[in-house]
């Protein structure tokens, strides 16, 4: 090897060069991400202001206050509003207990093999498509019975409880341990430990995960049309014995009417429909952002 082929480590000039590079290829990455961030921006603005323009002009005060619970009827959602209020929140009172009761069994009790296998299923559970949920149960419950709303609320906190059971163990971990063994230190047990120390501190995660879990099923179109869309009354209905109506099968069924003033209203619902959503992850990010506050003493 010939002298002029040996690199010097100590030379300024081929240092430089690397230098050059790196800062070029810093550059170029943080472009892409930035590109990446503005599509991914663009798609919402574009889906957002797809359904804007073509749903505002049918909002009004009949819109929410008339009820149009059969196929083909023009008329307004609140029948739908009505019965995804039910629905939901009997599939919030159904799952967030259960969720958080199997998120305090792998954060606090489970050995370390048995919390690894609980979040294994709970991450399948999570990725079943919901569609599947409603065959199972339409084929278990619904066949022999008739649809319902509590069949539907059934399918809706089968798809919670992963989701809520989740983010509840993450946030549950993330509990200072030094908290837990001052409460075992002073011979508090360990339910009383969990019930007024941990559970209080994570709080404010347990409600945003709840609050993001709510806004997911709360759009949730297939369980529902195995479970509660075979609406046989017409105007607002709260027997839960009955199948509902509800705002994702209302904007499915007005989307595939040939007549111009459904799709029209079917537009106006899922900006309905969005809005509730965006108001759900407003609320999370909020209950997010002041317990970490809280947490940082501010």
């Amino acid at each position: 090897m010939s002298a002029a082929e040996i690199t010097d480590p100590y030379d300024i000039t081929v240092a430089s060069n690397r230098l050059g590079r790196r800062r070029r290829t810093e550059k170029l990455v943080g472009v892409l991400a930035f590109l990446s961030a503005l599509v991914a921006v663009a798609l919402l603005a574009l889906v957002l202001g797809t359904v804007l323009f073509k749903g505002v002009s049918q909002l009004s005060l009949d819109f929410f206050t008339k009820s149009s619970a059969l196929f083909g009827q023009t008329g307004g959602i609140a029948d739908a509003l009505v019965g995804s209020a039910i629905m939901v929140g009997m599939a919030a009172l159904i799952a967030v207990p259960i969720a958080i009761l199997v998120a305090i069994y792998i954060a606090e009790y489970a050995g370390p093999k048995a919390a690894s296998f609980f979040r294994v299923m709970l991450d399948v559970l999570n990725g079943v498509p919901a569609i599947i949920i409603g065959i199972f149960i339409y084929g278990i419950l619904v066949v022999g019975n008739g649809q319902s709303a509590v069949y539907g609320a059934m399918a809706l906190a089968i798809l919670m409880i992963p989701m809520v059971a989740r983010a509840t163990q993450e946030v549950l971990e993330l509990v200072p341990r030094h908290l837990r063994e001052a409460s075992l230190a002073l011979g508090v047990p360990r339910w009383r430990t969990v019930y007024s120390i941990v559970l209080p501190t994570a709080i404010g995660g347990i409600l945003t995960g709840v609050v993001i879990a709510v806004a997911r099923v709360a759009g949730e179109t297939a369980p529902l049309l195995f479970t509660s869309s075979i609406v046989t009354t017409s105007g607002v209905s709260v027997d839960v014995h009955q199948a509902l109506a509800t705002l994702p099968v209302r904007i499915f069924t007005l989307s595939e009417s040939p007549s111009p003033d459904d799709q029209a209203a079917a537009w106006a619902a899922a900006l309905v429909l969005i809005a509730f959503v965006l108001v759900m992850n407003v609320l999370a990010k909020y209950f997010a952002g002041r317990k970490r506050r809280s947490l940082e003493g501010i």
